[in-house]
């Protein structure tokens, strides 16, 4: 019994040893891959136009023209973080102010095509910031949008001091889908009116077990607990806690859901959970069929630019009673 006990033993601390071994590697693998920040930003510029051919041209004549500027802030762990942002194309009409946020491992230039749509297409005033880890911003580790939703609570203020209107949306693609789904559980300033995300994840916990099964399939599902342990202790926040279900349960926002059938990165069921989980509020759901991820707009442009400016164009023709939206889906009312 003495030699079984023992030998139980060892094997509980081999395991034990494994799966924190094996918690410290996903942990580091996920949230701090390379290359990133400034070093990466030449490929990102490739990719932005890539995306939208010109993109990175557009972008250098509105610096040129000084229209387009550099903002920054500094969050409250300290860490500077940059945005960039200007004018609509017609400033005096302006029909609002727009956030565009970016996916993981990418940065302000690679949605450049969405910053576009909002500003030249919509006649939006736009910012559209590095998160932590990205582009020019500190930081020394991913968030997948948990903490950058906080970040963008800063940035909510900075975009309405710079042109201090009343109607505000939020857009976020992928890693940038969940960071506004994230930020739409807390509270928010009355003039932010819209939210739209597309292909986000319904959690980090959930994203990183897909993540496991498509590249480390050999590693067991377990590994999970123990790289939410090592994240908490060196990061501040786990992966259970870190959930767009959980804060799109207290969203009151409007909110548009924009998934591809084909992802299978971010896969197309978080879509409906997404959606499900928004209880309180206006919701439009669009699915874009055959894209993959983060391939919505490019897969059909027009109709992705359709139903985002019908989605802006119903939220602004609705009734507001507190931060409560009536429209006339699901039995609202509109002006």
């Amino acid at each position: 019994m003495k030699k079984i006990l023992h030998l139980a033993t060892i094997g509980l601390i081999v395991a034990l040893a494994t799966g924190c071994a094996a918690g410290k590697f996903m942990s580091k693998y996920a949230l701090q891959p390379t290359p990133h920040g400034v070093d990466d930003i030449e490929r990102t510029r490739h990719k932005a136009d890539s995306l939208l051919p010109g993109s990175t041209a557009w972008y250098d004549g509105l610096k040129a023209q000084g229209i387009l500027k550099d903002a920054w802030i500094t969050n409250e762990e300290g860490l500077k973080l940059h945005a960039c942002y200007a004018p609509a194309a017609n400033p005096a009409e302006a029909q609002g102010t727009a956030i565009v946020v970016h996916g993981y491992g990418d940065n302000h230039f690679v949605f450049l095509y969405l910053v576009r749509m909002y500003r030249d297409t919509f006649n939006y005033n736009v910012l559209f910031p590095d998160l932590q880890y990205h582009g020019y911003s500190e930081g020394d580790e991913i968030q997948m949008g948990w903490k950058d939703r906080l970040d963008l609570l800063q940035w909510i203020e900075v975009a309405h001091k710079e042109f201090n209107d009343d109607f505000m949306v939020l857009h976020g693609v992928s890693m940038g889908g969940a960071t506004v789904m994230m930020v739409s559980g807390e509270p928010l300033p009355d003039y932010v009116k819209g939210i739209v995300e597309d292909c986000g994840y319904s959690s980090v916990v959930k994203q990183f077990n897909n993540n496991r099964k498509q590249s480390f399939g050999f590693i067991p599902p377990d590994v999970l607990q123990s790289a939410s342990l090592v994240t908490k202790k060196n990061y501040g926040w786990g992966f259970w806690e870190a959930s767009s279900l959980k804060q799109l349960e207290k969203s009151t926002v409007p909110m548009l859901f924009i998934h591809g059938d084909a992802d299978d990165f971010v896969p197309f069921d978080n879509l409906q959970l997404n959606y499900d989980a928004k209880r309180k509020g206006y919701k439009e759901m669009y699915v874009c069929h055959g894209a993959v991820h983060a391939n919505s707009y490019q897969k059909d442009p027009e109709t992705y630019i359709h139903k985002v400016s019908n989605f802006l164009k119903t939220v602004k023709n609705m009734i507001y009673i507190g931060n409560y939206p009536y429209g006339a889906a699901c039995g609202y009312y509109v002006k």
